[in-house]
């Protein structure tokens, strides 16, 4: 009966090992397909300061949760069983799906650019509340939350892509975790980052000079922290929609853009003790001009078609 008991207990510690050994595994792809999705996650990050713009103070924290469930709700009622069923169903709709949502990336990174170049206003930036009527709250975080959608079928789409070799259950997993972790990053930093000002004129408020003198700091950078997050979030968009549009087109059998990106790597991945970083630059710097090609003939395509709708609707 003790041998019997013992070899229970040692299944039991075999077990248990397993089931580390997963959780670890889980751990680190949730971590790999979160990286991946890096992209998109700072261009949501620096668009959504933007929906409590015009917003008493007390509402802005309250307004930030309602759209940060209303993210979570997205990700994973919505968007997470639909991509489970497609990675389970037709796995290889998964390619192109995910490079129709990089020709988005790439489009939005070229858009912004092109306005930031050319000094014209984003045309994803919202109104002031108080310009849209008694209704203006719902209004505004019904908005953000279907922007939201778009971006978080991005993030999810390009988190499981990194996890498809993985079992149904563990990717069911990593992707809930995916989706808390990234949802909870945002939306914490989006708060910190509009409650800034606020703390900002807090102190410049107190007697103590170093504490006003911190809060005239905080007050200040605040528009430039903003700008900085939404300039960054655009060439994330574009390095990171070009990037995999390289890697799609090379899936689908289409090799020389990305042969050509991979032997420049290799050219500079031997020199000593730069070699990995000189690589990555490369790799980065590619997939950035490939999205901001891409994102640019989008442009022009969809200015068309507006310019000749435009003309069509005119009376003759």
């Amino acid at each position: 009966m003790s041998a019997g008991l013992f070899g229970l207990l040692d299944d039991v510690a075999v077990l248990a090992r397993m089931a580390a050994a997963s959780v670890d595994d889980i751990g680190a792809a949730a971590g790999r397909a979160t990286a991946k999705a890096a992209g998109v996650v700072i261009d949501d990050t620096a668009v959504t300061p933007q929906y409590v713009h015009g917003i008493a103070a007390e509402r802005e924290l309250p307004i930030i949760k309602r759209i940060a469930i209303g993210s979570l709700r997205n990700k994973l009622l919505f968007i997470l069983p639909a991509a489970l069923l497609i990675s389970q169903f037709v796995p290889w709709l998964l390619t192109p799906i995910l490079m129709l949502g990089a020709t988005y990336l790439c489009y939005e990174g070229a858009e912004k650019a092109f306005a930031a170049v050319f000094h014209r206003g984003g045309h994803d930036k919202p109104k002031p509340v108080a310009e849209r009527g008694q209704d203006a709250e719902k209004f505004m975080v019904t908005g953000a939350i279907r922007t939201d959608f778009i971006l978080s079928a991005e993030i999810m789409v390009i988190a499981l892509n990194e996890v498809t070799d993985q079992a149904f259950l563990p990717r069911l997993i990593i992707l809930a975790v995916v989706a808390v972790v990234i949802t909870a990053a945002v939306y914490g930093v989006v708060a910190g980052i509009v409650k800034m000002d606020d703390i900002g004129l807090s102190l410049t408020e107190r007697t103590s000079r170093f504490s006003r003198r911190v809060g005239r700091g905080l007050v200040v950078a605040m528009p430039k922290l903003l700008s900085a997050l939404s300039a960054v979030g655009t060439v994330a968009m574009l390095w990171v929609g070009g990037h995999i549009l390289l890697l799609g087109t090379d899936t689908l059998g289409w090799h020389a853009p990305y042969g050509v990106v991979h032997h420049a790597e290799e050219a500079v991945h031997s020199i000593q003790g730069v070699g990995a970083v000189l690589a990555w630059l490369v790799n980065t710097a590619a997939s950035a001009v490939v999205g901001l090609a891409v994102g640019a003939l989008v442009v022009v395509v969809v200015h068309l078609v507006q310019r000749i709708k435009g003309h069509s609707r005119q009376p003759h």
